[in-house]
C-alpha cells in the first residue's frame, strides 16, 4: 500500500516538510509518479516494532522498585 506524503506525514507525526526532505536524502524510499511522491507503507514496519518494544523496555525500567540503599547509617 502507498501513502501519499501528507499520509506518510501523519503516520511518522511531523511535517510534510520533514518527509520531503526525508525522501531527497534519501533516507525514506519514495517513487515520484510525476506530480506527488508516493512512499510504501511497509518500509515503516520495522521502525515502528522498535519503537514498541523500546517504549515497552522504558515501561519496565520506570517499574522497577528502587533498591534501598545499603549504605544509609541511621543517625539519631
Amino acid at each position: 500500500m502507498y501513502l501519499s506524503v501528507k499520509e506518510t506525514a501523519e503516520l511518522l507525526a511531523v511535517s510534510e516538510i520533514k518527509v520531503k526532505n526525508l525522501i531527497l536524502q534519501n533516507q525514506i524510499r519514495a517513487i515520484f509518479d510525476g506530480n506527488d511522491y508516493l512512499i510504501n507503507r511497509e518500509q515503516f514496519n520495522t521502525h515502528f516494532k522498535q519503537v514498541e518494544k523500546y517504549k515497552k523496555f522504558v515501561e519496565e525500567v520506570w517499574s522497577e522498585p528502587i533498591p534501598e540503599d545499603l549504605d544509609i547509617k541511621d543517625e539519631d
